[in-house]
């Protein structure tokens, strides 16, 4: 049964509780995408896409398991989403129902799926991606059908830069954030007057990291000798690899990612690079510690968006590596970390908004600096500009097999860098949000 609009806010106070908004939501339309059709009395619908099969697998299975744990806890209510800030069970008392698209990592089949939820289910969200063009794609679909997309794994400058859309938000640092915050810490580390070979994945991902860690290298005092540029899902490396390892280059910086960081990592202790040179990673796949080993990921440095030790730092984290362990019989990875996260703060923006329009939820979070949200991750918040989260960044250096205290601690948390420092101004990738309506 659908209801009002006077139904669906509850209460004139919850709708008004962020007093700089006032004007703005009193311009809000009544009906727009799929609200206040995708707004029943007890539940709403909201479309979950990820690759399930293909180069982007692992990643997207640790996504998933992020969504549905998330989901679950808001529904049921209790200790967890209060200490969030949420209230009660579900949000504004309704359910969460979702269903879950396998995309197979190509934006196509991920248009296609979140174009039935939006149709079908009348989805009042989706969220989702493991890849730069998957969520490029999306962001593009849910301004164009003004339905609120909250960006899953994606690190391409482009998507807060010129294909940002007024109704997409992504929690991930960009390149640019990851590669300024990371490139000094290794240069400290490794030495300032390396010399650098990179191996690109020629897509959108691949190239804005890139650019955004040979910017950064350089200005920490490193030379780049070779840049080797290979296909998404390329099976055999050798010609490029063979080409790194006659470089003569002191750093092997891999931006692979996925399956592709692992079949690359591999190939590369096969021609003799890891035995020759430093391994950087400017971002880290999600389970490229256990599948590559621990053994050839000693003294790696990367950044992540979340790795699970960080659970002595915040109480919300330690709730979500606990509660993720005892129902997954794993510890998280930072993919179903952003899963999640992404999750309670769509949920805490409506109700801050006290509804799920879409437009007031946007203006919420575009507002979320002057009222922060208290996470996992310590406050953080969307910067209005862009929809960029700001937000500290780990950086992780790989533990030898030896100091390793169980079989998933993988890695040692050397820093976390304040976001605040390493933003790109607003303006640099191009973005221009659009509008509201």
């Amino acid at each position: 049964m659908l209801v009002d609009r006077r139904k669906l806010i509850l209460g004139s106070a919850a709708g008004l509780m962020l007093s700089p908004l006032r004007g703005a939501m009193a311009q809000t339309p009544a009906q727009i995408g799929t609200f206040p059709e995708g707004v029943t009395a007890d539940s709403v619908f909201v479309g979950l896409n990820m690759p399930l099969t293909g180069v982007f697998s692992g990643d997207g299975s640790d996504l998933k398991l992020g969504y549905e744990l998330a989901i679950a806890q808001i529904n049921a209510g209790g200790e967890i989403p209060s200490a969030w800030g949420l209230k009660g069970k579900g949000v504004l008392g309704r359910q969460i129902r979702h269903k879950i698209s396998d995309t197979e990592g190509k934006p196509n089949v991920a248009v296609q799926a979140a174009t039935q939820f939006i149709q079908r289910d009348k989805a009042i969200l989706f969220q989702g991606s493991v890849s730069s063009s998957e969520a490029i794609a999306l962001e593009e679909l849910a301004s164009r059908d003004k339905v609120l997309y909250m960006v899953g794994i994606a690190g391409s400058n482009d998507i807060t830069g010129k294909n940002c859309q007024r109704y997409g938000f992504r929690s991930q640092q960009n390149a640019y954030m990851a590669a300024k915050a990371l490139a000094p810490v290794v240069a400290k580390a490794l030495g300032s007057k390396l010399k650098a070979a990179f191996l690109v994945p020629d897509y959108s991902y691949g190239q804005s990291v890139y650019e955004s860690f040979a910017k950064f290298s350089k200005e920490a005092g490193w030379t780049q000798v070779l840049k080797e540029t290979v296909p998404l899902g390329t099976a055999d490396y050798s010609s490029a690899l063979l080409n790194i390892a006659n470089s003569g280059a002191d750093v092997f910086v891999n931006i692979c990612f996925g399956a592709d960081s692992v079949a690359s990592t591999k190939q590369a202790e096969q021609f003799g690079v890891l035995s020759s040179m430093k391994l950087v990673v400017p971002n880290l796949s999600c389970f490229q510690d256990k599948e590559v080993g621990a053994q050839l990921m000693q003294g790696v440095y990367g950044s992540c968006d979340f790795w699970w030790t960080m659970e002595d730092r915040e109480p919300l984290a330690k709730h979500f590596v606990e509660s993720f362990f005892a129902r997954n019989k794993y510890r998280p990875r930072w993919g179903a970390h952003i899963a999640y996260l992404q999750t309670y703060l769509w949920a805490l923006s409506v109700e801050r908004a006290g509804g799920f329009n879409p437009v007031d939820v946007i203006k919420v979070m575009e507002a979320s600096k002057a009222q922060p949200y208290a996470t996992t991750l310590g406050k953080v918040y969307y910067r209005a500009e862009d929809h960029q989260m700001v937000r500290p960044i780990p950086i992780l250096k790989g533990k030898a097999p030896s100091a390793m205290k169980g079989p998933e601690d993988f890695y040692e948390v050397v820093d976390v860098v304040e976001g605040e420092a390493v933003m790109n101004p607003p303006d640099l990738f191009g973005c221009k949000l659009g509008s509201y309506t």
